[in-house]
């Protein structure tokens, strides 16, 4: 590209040539200018001070008289259900970042029992199956990296030679046992959704890797423009193991979702300016004192989201693990996801 058409390739210009009519701006083309990409002009949207902004905004405590006005419009334009909530008077709620992570009733969600692995939370199923190829869909159609998602592993620093890089050599990483299948599932929250999410079913947490990154939107119209969103997004990665090897949990953040907190893990602070994005830090739970790890059991409390975001389960299985779900559907914690 020429001089002068780097200097007119503005991102004023491009936001007024997505806003004017069409062709309103064509005669610039004339002299070499062109506008940005959509995706190019969203990523450069400063999400991560947003969302921190948006998070001390939500601490805020807001005066007892404006509490009721402020939540009704959320749980008007959300559809949120307060009948399930532990608490169901809007007072008690002293800011949005309280309301945003109110507790259900004990009896609200049920944790099936005859399933080996439930809905770690409430929300939309947008994908499942088995992984192949190494890659993962995001959304139908749009795929990412297995690897580029969980990174190495291992801690390069504690391996003795470098890590594999091919496809096959960094499933067989993953797949421990002979026989089994890697699968995965991706579950979308709404704003509207209960924020917390639960252990998905008895399984040992041994490791969190926190990758810190962008915070776009994860809803489902996005998931389909950007390919790799997952893999951009700031996000948590429990790994560890259940009876039939391994198993993870990935909650990934989004705009206005900078926090994500893990109840076990004082150590984790997330969308935090001393961390850059392009990076990950690692943390082991498997001490000289505890030399297991983590235990978690089924439908355990296990962590929570400040807004919306999603949770992405990848684990190995026999060949015969049944997805009982469908693509598209709502589904609640406690749910039955799949089973043997």
């Amino acid at each position: 590209m020429s001089k002068p058409a780097l200097k007119l390739r503005s991102w004023p210009l491009t936001v007024l040539y997505y806003l004017l009519p069409l062709g309103a701006l064509r005669p610039l083309s004339r002299v070499g200018w062109r506008p940005v990409s959509r995706v190019a002009l969203y990523k450069s949207v400063p999400t991560r001070l947003l969302s921190r902004a948006w998070g001390r905004l939500n601490q805020v405590e807001l005066p007892h008289w404006l509490r009721r006005p402020v939540y009704s419009l959320y749980i008007w334009t959300f559809g949120v259900n307060m009948k399930e909530a532990a608490v169901e008077d809007l007072h008690h709620y002293r800011n949005l970042s309280e309301f945003f992570r109110r507790k259900l009733k004990p009896q609200a969600r049920p944790v099936c029992d005859l399933h080996s692995v439930i809905s770690p939370s409430d929300g939309k199923i947008l994908n499942f199956g088995q992984v192949k190829n190494c890659e993962v869909e995001q959304v139908k159609g749009v795929t990412y990296s297995l690897e580029s998602f969980l990174g190495p592993r291992i801690p390069a620093e504690d391996l003795p030679f470098p890590p594999a890089t091919s496809c096959g050599s960094f499933r067989s990483q993953l797949v421990t046992r002979e026989g089994n299948e890697l699968y995965h599932c991706v579950i979308y929250l709404a704003p509207g959704d209960y924020h917390c999410f639960h252990s998905p079913t008895d399984w040992t947490v041994s490791h969190r890797r926190h990758f810190p990154g962008s915070l776009m939107s994860v809803n489902p119209g996005m998931a389909r423009w950007i390919k790799e969103l997952f893999c951009h997004n700031e996000r948590v990665v429990l790994t560890g193991d259940w009876k039939h090897g391994f198993f993870s949990l990935t909650a990934v953040g989004a705009t206005n979702v900078g926090s994500i907190r893990i109840y076990f893990d004082q150590d984790l602070h997330t969308n935090s300016p001393r961390y850059s994005k392009g990076s990950y830090n690692d943390f082991s739970f498997v001490t000289h004192m505890n030399k297991e790890g983590i235990p978690m059991r089924k439908g355990e409390h296990l962590g929570e989201f400040n807004l919306g975001s999603t949770i992405v389960l990848i684990f190995e299985a026999p060949k015969d693990f049944n997805f009982k779900l469908k693509a598209g559907q709502k589904i609640r914690f406690g749910e039955a996801l799949g089973s043997l």
